[in-house]
């Protein structure tokens, strides 16, 4: 297909441009290591995880008014302290942990494609995340953002339409002039009803061996790769 009319490229985070299991499941090695606490840090990071849904779900059904992911991730943290032997932390220690999120690191392959994508177009985050986290974790990681959009600044979160369309909205584009970029064909279902291209990132270990969704490209997208640099490669960038 022809791509002279896309101008920016949107993005999700989690899974998509950063490996959040690994990098939670090493900092909390180091972390427990300090503090004499033995756990299963990838079991926590996976717990940790699966919160992540079920929270933002009251949000997009309207039984809450909006919050930032950060204010979700440490309820759910602490759902989990007294199984992982966190109860004792000091809030000082607490904040530390649930700012790991804004301490994630790249996939290999992820910074190589963007800084290649990012000479030809606008790349922006299109995350769950709220500002705060994408900026520091963009500092931290060297991601090089020219925007950062999604759920704060749309006031809603993924796969919500006025995430999608925000976003859009934002850069001063049309839809059909903006490619998500996602590892999760939920992702991209939702982005390509509001008229949205489409690119696939193959990440079948976001959730490490026993994954069971997001193996493969559920659909004929409009680039289907195993890396973000195969996304540069079609994009000819």
């Amino acid at each position: 297909m022809a791509y002279s009319e896309i101008k920016a490229l949107l993005f999700d985070v989690f899974g998509t441009v950063v490996d959040w299991r690994g990098s939670i499941t090493r900092e909390m090695q180091r972390f427990g290591s300090e503090q004499q606490i033995n756990q299963d840090w990838q079991q926590f990071a996976l717990d940790w995880r699966a919160l992540y849904q079920p929270a933002m779900e009251g949000i997009r059904s309207g039984k809450r008014g909006y919050v930032k992911l950060d204010q979700l991730h440490r309820e759910n943290l602490q759902q989990l302290l007294r199984t992982y032997g966190l109860e004792s932390l000091t809030e000082a220690q607490l904040g530390h942990v649930n700012r790991v999120w804004h301490r994630l690191q790249p996939w290999e392959d992820t910074l190589p494609g963007m800084n290649r994508l990012k000479k030809h177009y606008v790349l922006a985050s299109v995350s769950n995340g709220n500002v705060a986290l994408m900026v520091n974790m963009a500092k931290h990681s060297a991601i090089p953002w020219d925007m950062i959009l999604g759920s704060e600044t749309a006031q809603g979160y993924k796969p919500q339409d006025k995430v999608y369309l925000h976003s859009a909205q934002m850069l001063g584009l049309e839809p059909a002039q903006c490619m998500m970029v996602a590892a999760h064909n939920d992702d991209l279902y939702a982005a390509r009803a509001l008229g949205f291209k489409t690119a696939y990132i193959n990440r079948p270990y976001e959730y490490g061996e026993g994954q069971i969704n997001d193996l493969h490209a559920e659909e004929a997208w409009d680039i289907v790769g195993e890396y973000m640099t195969d996304v540069a490669d079609e994009l000819v960038c």
